[in-house]
């Protein structure tokens, strides 16, 4: 069989059988004895004879055959097996000599057949069937294990199955005509339209014991769920054989109605299989397309909230360049020109220039899966840069900048742009916050503190308006936002930068009375301990 990966992940035909599985068919094997056991004493007793009962059952199972032929030639078509081609097509003779059977069946269409042919052309119909179905999976059993390069066929999948199919139906065509046209020269199966002959039962024994011996093949090197349910359904069909080898003699006895009920049995446990496989596959699929479209989302939530953070972050530091610039140029412009003043607005725009390069360096390796360059960074120094990045910004809005920096405050392990960026975020909510403030105190207070050994918090507080309580729960979900022209995306960044840095962020907030937000991380660790890992 064809070595495929793929295929022997998703294909009844090469997925090796669950202990489930073998357990469930080991199940319905037991039945099938107790079947067998249950029946035999009693297979001799005649019963009520119904003409329809024989082609009702003979239709059912040549849907079952024909389904099961059509999953097995799809199946071909995917690995190109030549014993799974061999299977199908004997699925497939199956169902069409059965339409032969119940058309040649006395009493069923017309009193002899619609064939008008004699008594004898029905069990030899009905040997073909047999034997064609016992033969068919002893083949198949044989070819599985044949090397790949004689095992597949190598020519087009829809050419072989056409092959194939155009072979059986010449195959059937041609024995129901010869047991037809030539019924005196055949060896007499039934003495009378009722009374086998002795005859009969000892060619069907024949298939009983290729069906046997296909079932022992199977049981030893079955290696596939196909593999597991064929050996049922052949299981089945010797236990078909040998009640009609053994245990009855005559049409329309206990025994005879029994295997024609068997023969459902024995015509559908493939084709179960092969639905309810059929089915999973779709599951599976269906489940890995909804990942699929989840990781899709996810990408492009993350390149939409990559790009609407970026613009965030760098328009404070664009608005002081263009700021700046226009100030120089009108210190130049001055008679003499304030070189000093323009040397300070140099520097300023030196400074938001650089700003502006590590917020998109920050971004980057935000979004990147590449290693990121984690440093020592002293909390309190970097609070301290922070606001003086909003120091402008606090001025114009009159908001008073409060801070309670605990000394010797141990190092964290940080990307320090990214941590900026979270601090920068918070002190920009604050401010947007108190800017709808009116006739109340505007101060933005941040505290650093130590928490236990391991762990140092940064706090952000303000004396806004606060958070409304059925917000404040999905605050740091992405597009959720307590603003009115938010996109939602700043404090979903910044819940993924604590994150990753092995931290965790909260809010509290009391309507009327601001909002707090609190930074826990790890600190640095000492001599003898791994540095924390990103966290992935």
């Amino acid at each position: 069989m064809a070595d495929d990966s793929e295929a022997t992940e998703f294909l009844i035909a090469t997925r090796p059988p669950s202990l489930r599985q073998t357990r469930l068919a080991l199940l319905v094997i037991v039945i099938l004895v107790l079947t067998f056991v249950a029946v035999a004493p009693f297979a001799t007793h005649q019963l009520t004879e119904i003409d329809s009962f024989v082609p009702t059952v003979e239709a059912i199972d040549f849907v079952a055959d024909l389904a099961t032929a059509i999953l097995l030639f799809g199946q071909y078509a995917i690995i190109r097996s030549r014993a799974l081609l061999v299977l199908a097509s004997g699925y497939l003779y199956a169902a069409l000599i059965l339409t032969s059977h119940a058309l040649s069946f006395p009493g069923a269409f017309a009193p002899n057949g619609l064939f008008q042919s004699g008594i004898e052309a029905t069990p030899w119909l009905y040997t073909f069937w047999r034997y064609g179905v016992s033969v068919t999976v002893l083949a198949y059993v044989w070819m599985k294990n044949w090397p790949t390069e004689r095992g597949e066929i190598r020519t087009s999948p829809f050419r072989a199955v056409w092959l194939s199919i155009t072979a059986v139906v010449i195959l059937v065509i041609v024995l129901t005509s010869a047991v037809t046209a030539e019924e005196p020269i055949l060896l007499p199966l039934l003495s009378d339209v009722l009374d086998f002959t002795p005859a009969a039962n000892e060619v069907t024994v024949g298939s009983l014991l290729i069906s046997l011996i296909a079932f022992m093949l199977l049981a030893v090197r079955r290696t596939s769920v196909l593999d597991l349910w064929l050996m049922v359904a052949i299981f089945g069909m010797a236990v078909e054989q040998a009640l009609a080898s053994f245990f009855f003699h005559t049409r329309y006895s206990f025994g005879h109605y029994s295997t024609r009920v068997l023969a459902i049995a024995v015509s559908t446990i493939v084709l179960i299989a092969l639905l309810s496989e059929t089915v999973r596959l779709y599951a599976r699929l269906v489940q890995a397309n909804r990942r699929l479209q989840r990781e899709r989302a996810s990408k492009l939530l993350n390149a939409q909230a990559a790009i609407a953070t970026t613009i965030h972050q760098l328009r404070q530091p664009l608005a002081a360049i263009v700021l700046g610039s226009a100030a120089a140029k009108r210190c130049l412009a001055q008679t003499p020109p304030n070189t000093a003043e323009v040397q300070s607005i140099h520097d300023s725009i030196t400074s938001a220039t650089s700003h502006a390069n590590e917020v998109l360096e920050s971004m980057r390796a935000l979004f990147e899966d590449a290693e990121q360059p984690y440093t020592l960074v002293n909390v309190n120094e970097l609070v301290v840069e922070s606001l003086q990045v909003v120091e402008s910004e606090l001025k114009e809005h009159g908001i008073a900048a409060n801070t309670q920096l605990a000394p010797d405050l141990p190092l964290i392990v940080c990307h320090k742009g990214q941590l900026e960026e979270v601090i920068l975020n918070l002190a920009h909510n604050s401010i947007d916050a108190m800017a709808t403030s009116a006739n109340k105190p505007r101060a933005l207070s941040v505290e650093t503190k130590q928490q236990g050994r391991e762990h140092v918090v940064i706090s952000v507080q303000d004396t806004g308006p606060g958070i409304a309580q059925e917000k404040i729960m999905n605050v740091f979900e992405a597009f959720v936002t307590t603003k009115p022209k938010g996109k939602g995306l700043g404090l979903a960044i910044a819940r993924m930068i604590i994150e990753r840095h092995g931290g965790q962020i909260s809010v509290r907030s009391d309507p009327g009375s601001g909002a707090r937000f609190e930074i826990m991380l790890p600190t640095a660790p000492s001599a003898g301990r791994r540095p924390a890992s990103l966290i992935r």
